[in-house]
């Protein structure tokens, strides 16, 4: 795996942050945007996914980071269950849900797959390194 300098350099936050834009724009018009309650909760959920990562990845230690990526898995989910709200209200089409649901569970799947790696990695996070780098 390729080493990871920063938050953004890791896949599932990019994918995260796609969902998050698609997020924001179905929810920003027509009888969605009117729905306070859901528009804001979908959001939440969905900025919770890709804040959970990089806030996970400043850790700077695999255990830490991991429970972050599985707090940001269940937020991920919980996007994607706001998402069968949406449509069952007709705020979206089903298109619009399905490319909507397919991102985040492509998310959901980057995360598992990322957190899977770290659990089974030797390297432990920066914080682990000691001052003489060995």
């Amino acid at each position: 795996m390729a080493r990871i300098e920063r938050f953004e350099d890791i896949e599932a936050w990019k994918s995260a942050r796609e969902a998050t834009r698609q997020i924001y724009l179905l929810s920003s018009s027509g009888e969605f945007a009117r729905d306070f309650g859901l528009k804001d909760q979908i959001r939440r959920s969905s900025v919770s996914t890709m804040s959970n990562i990089a806030e996970g990845f400043e850790r700077e230690g695999n255990k830490e980071f991991v429970n972050f990526l599985s707090i940001a898995k269940a937020s991920c989910a919980e996007s994607r269950s706001q998402l069968y709200v949406a449509l069952d209200q007709k705020y979206l089409t089903e298109d619009q849900f399905q490319t909507a649901y397919d991102r985040l569970s492509e998310t959901g799947k980057r995360i598992g797959g990322f957190m899977k790696y770290l659990r089974t990695s030797e390297f432990r996070g920066s914080k682990f390194i000691s001052s003489t780098g060995q």
